[in-house]
């Protein structure tokens, strides 16, 4: 017995160092591309669904085909096309792009639309459908608006649009999203509605103000990106992170530079790992910094433009970024350039996980029904074999103790959410089976018989 115990330890430990020359076979920020980005082009968010899918959604503001609807690629953790959606409803005449993109715990996805109509977009990624979950609108500067309490107004001087940029979920359902052109960051109730400024300040109005956000280790103290900077905050070239912490009551806290790039760096996006570190999408520069729990510079990749046009496909101002494992994948929306061969989503090896996101119900989730039926060789006998999941069909999320029906016979599912009926009918006659349990929205299948 002991020989073969040694034997098999030998065996582990060989495995184990198989396995580590192959995770050590990737240096510390080594770029490596994820999937190339077809037409209408320029992707902007990135996000990791439940459903372990990468989503990308493209934004085509002044670049890409600006005539298409914007659209959500999904793909695998290996990079391979899986679906798209095409976002519906955009006022194609005018400006339009989806800028951020967070999911909830079922796996609804919700898409930021910033166009004539901005707006946050829930999409069903089992079924396409899509709703309308909130809406922005152009609040006057507070400075063109006397008397005003702050609440319908922005502290800025300049009026500018509704500009929805980035989103991330707070653990209570609330939705705070950063507005780019008008120097606030929303908040979107849990459930949706109409969203409700939350912070403005005079430091934020610039031409690129508030962008990525995401809530720190804390799940109090927001995060946030301000893209370049008003002359009141410093050098007007240079661009922030700020915390701000959700006070008990709701309220924001103080707001705090903890950050600033250097000139014509142009953070965008962000990211947080679990070891506090943050990483930082400069899309001036067309680097990914690393930055310390500190916020003290570690690293830039590539190191400078030699380094980067040896890339497979050179990073041109980066986006978003979403961890996926130990990997961070980065969009190269080519914002300045609007290069065609650019858009792509990159994959930089962090060697460490991301701070988990929240992904917060916001709804009763909902059931989904399958259906295979049979004839009965008696020939008067439907068979009914029933699967009961989760809606987001994707996954494989049995229901188990389901109530299943169809006309009077009733069954229940088992643990791999699937019951069985027997239907005296005639062929082509329709057949509704609907489903039930508490604490989900009940659901049904219309077929018809063999």
């Amino acid at each position: 017995m002991r020989r073969i115990v040694v034997t098999s330890v030998a065996v582990l430990s060989l495995a184990a160092a198989a396995l580590g020359a192959v995770v050590a076979e990737r240096e510390p920020l080594d770029i490596r591309v994820f999937a190339p980005i077809g037409p209408p082009g320029q992707p902007e968010p990135v996000a990791i669904g439940p459903d372990r899918r990468v989503y990308v959604g493209t934004n085509q503001l002044g670049h890409g085909d600006t005539d298409a609807p914007s659209k959500v690629f999904a793909f695998s953790r290996k990079g391979e096309p899986v679906r798209e959606y095409v976002i519906e409803g955009q006022p194609l005449d005018e400006s339009h792009g989806i800028q951020g993109l967070v999911f909830d715990r079922d796996g609804t996805l919700y898409a930021l639309d910033r166009s004539a109509d901005p707006r946050v977009i829930a999409v069903d990624p089992a079924t396409g459908d899509q709703r309308r979950y909130a809406s922005f609108r152009d609040v006057p500067s507070c400075g063109t608006a006397p008397g005003s309490d702050g609440e319908e107004c922005s502290d800025t001087r300049l009026d500018g649009p509704a500009g929805p940029d980035y989103a991330t979920f707070a653990p209570d359902g609330d939705l705070y999203v950063t507005d780019i052109d008008q120097a606030l960051i929303w908040r979107v109730p849990k459930g949706g509605g109409r969203a409700e400024i939350w912070l403005t300040d005079a430091r934020l109005e610039s031409l690129y103000g508030p962008n990525g956000i995401q809530f720190m280790a804390d799940e109090r103290t927001l995060l946030f990106v301000n893209t370049a900077s008003n002359p009141s905050a410093g050098n007007a070239l240079t661009g922030r992170l700020y915390t701000v912490v959700v006070q008990d009551d709701g309220s924001p806290g103080e707001l705090t530079q903890v950050w600033e790039s250097l000139p014509v760096d142009a953070p965008d996006g962000i990211a947080i790992a679990q070891s506090g570190n943050v990483y930082v999408a400069v899309a001036g520069s067309s680097q990914v910094l690393k930055l310390s729990p500190e916020f003290t510079e570690l690293a830039r990749v590539p190191p400078d433009p030699a380094a980067n046009q040896s890339e497979e496909i050179p990073v041109d101002a980066p986006g978003s970024l979403a961890f996926l494992g130990e990997r961070l994948l980065v969009s190269n929306h080519s914002a300045i350039r609007g290069d065609p061969e650019s858009w792509a989503i990159l994959d930089v090896f962090a060697g460490e996980r991301g701070l988990p996101l929240h992904y917060p119900r916001i709804a009763r989730p909902r059931l989904f029904v399958a259906v295979r039926a049979r004839r009965a060789e008696a020939g008067d006998h439907v068979r009914l074999r029933v699967r009961v999941t989760r809606h987001l069909a994707s996954l494989d999320s049995p229901v188990r103790g389901g109530r299943v029906r169809a006309r009077r016979q009733r069954a229940r599912t088992d643990r791999d959410g699937v019951a069985r009926l027997r239907l005296a009918t005639a062929p082509g006659a329709a057949i509704t089976v609907r489903a039930r349990k508490r604490g989900f929205v009940r659901a049904k299948r219309p077929i018809a018989a063999p």
